[in-house]
């Protein structure tokens, strides 16, 4: 009894199909691109303009040595009292009253020892070069959330009909949830409250070894 030939399949379409279907998903497929920290890294020495000076009260030093030991203005401190300390220091209003630095909204302290106001206010994070990245990261969130705290202060007070927070609109403005020109105002209400409270965080060069 003859044997009977398997029936060819016809794969001279594949090759296409799987073309086809590679464009689909390159297409559709959305790829999360990581923003990474945004900070300011301190000039070059020769670029450096001399005729800028930060006075001492102004500037609020955060140190981090190789053993993950916090610093604050040269004092051991824990990092889940970093920010309260961030937003002391810049919340203070030490500006005279009268005066052209003078901040009408701040609720600090107004300590004349400490920052004049939140545009003066800087903040400078040292450290170690063998800090660990989780310890470096963690210190970068507390700062990052006592300027967004105070960011959502003013942005309540100053838009108290939008009944949302600083950070809250502006999620929903990354995400595309409030498109148009809805979106175009509120961008600038979120920069008025930028302009109000800047964020200044200065990274200072990490040294090669610490205590």
């Amino acid at each position: 009894m003859a044997r009977r030939s398997a029936p060819e399949i016809n794969a001279g379409s594949m090759a296409d199909i799987a073309f086809l279907l590679l464009i689909f998903f390159l297409v559709t497929t959305t790829i999360e691109k990581d923003k990474g920290i945004a900070r300011q890294l301190p000039p070059k020495q020769e670029d450096q303009p001399e005729d800028v000076i930060i006075k001492q009260k102004n500037l609020f030093i955060v140190n981090i040595n190789k053993h993950d030991q916090l610093l604050v203005e040269e004092e051991l401190a824990d990092l889940k009292d970093l920010r309260q300390a961030a937003i002391d220091f810049i919340d203070n209003g030490g500006a005279p009253s009268g005066t052209v630095d003078y901040c009408n909204f701040c609720k600090g302290k107004r300590s004349p020892e400490s920052s004049d106001n939140p545009e003066k206010a800087v903040i400078s994070v040292q450290n170690d070069r063998l800090t660990s990245y989780k310890m470096y990261i963690a210190v970068q969130n507390e700062l990052v959330a006592a300027y967004n705290f105070l960011r959502d202060r003013e942005y309540m007070r100053l838009y108290p009909n939008r009944r949302a927070s600083f950070t809250e609109m502006k999620k929903a403005i990354d995400e595309g949830d409030i498109t148009g020109a809805q979106a175009d105002k509120i961008q600038e209400e979120l920069q008025a409250v930028q302009d109000l409270i800047p964020l200044k965080l200065s990274e200072a060069e990490p040294k090669k070894s610490g205590l």
